[in-house]
């Protein structure tokens, strides 16, 4: 082998690659909190609404989880301007993400709702609390410890795999910012090794981070690793 690594060209711009760091952390966040939020109200429609309302929200979550995320950004990123809507990379991105985050946890949830015994549920009617006083104090609680695992391995899985669609659509979170700067000097092998040990401090500070949320707010105790 006569490849000379030089590894001083990546360090010269490690500062870009941390701002990618950045916008990937922050880009999966945001997925994620809009994804939850879908995914609660699908869930709950699901479980409790009429038909009329489970209908729509089947069809939204068989239709995203039986194709890619990168359809689906792709059409949001070029398909769209047909039609004359034209939004950034960064927001197709965003949408992209939150709207496949939502279908997922919207399965996630959906089993949580269903664990609920209907025993708590008219307990609650009886003390006169309304539906959505009900999801709050009764519904919520309850399913948090059941399904809190699972969204949460879920973040990670949004936060490697999930943002790093935005390179091929020119968005500069951390595999996007490798790209841009290994296709000027070719030291590709250098930048993808930095940014893969990049990735996993990002997830290993997310695990913390989630398993101690896990354990103050909920009680889960969420394992580490």
């Amino acid at each position: 082998m006569n490849y000379t690594f030089q590894y001083g060209v990546v360090w010269k711009n490690f500062g870009e690659l941390l701002d990618g760091a950045i916008l990937t952390f922050q880009l999966g966040t945001v997925a994620f909190a809009g994804g939850a939020l879908i995914g609660l109200l699908c869930a709950a429609l699901i479980a409790y609404g009429p038909f009329i309302l489970r209908l729509p929200v089947h069809i939204y979550v068989v239709a995203i989880t039986n194709t890619p995320a990168l359809i689906q950004i792709y059409f949001l990123y070029y398909g769209l301007p047909e039609f004359g809507i034209r939004w950034s990379s960064e927001t197709c991105l965003l949408i992209g993400l939150i709207l496949n985050a939502g279908a997922y946890l919207t399965m996630i949830m959906r089993a949580g709702f269903l664990s609920v015994r209907r025993t708590e549920l008219e307990a609650g009617q009886v003390l006169g609390l309304s539906v959505v006083q009900q999801v709050r104090y009764i519904i919520v609680p309850h399913i948090a410890k059941s399904i809190y695992p699972a969204m949460a391995n879920f973040f990670i899985v949004i936060l490697v795999m999930g943002t790093s669609v935005g390179a091929l659509i020119g968005v500069d979170e951390l595999t996007g910012q490798a790209i841009n700067l290994s296709s000027v000097n070719y030291r590709w092998l250098e930048y993808f090794t930095v940014i893969a040990l990049m990735y996993v401090v990002l997830t290993f500070i997310a695990s913390i981070g989630l398993a101690l949320f896990g354990r103050w707010a909920f009680r889960v105790k969420a394992r580490i690793f």
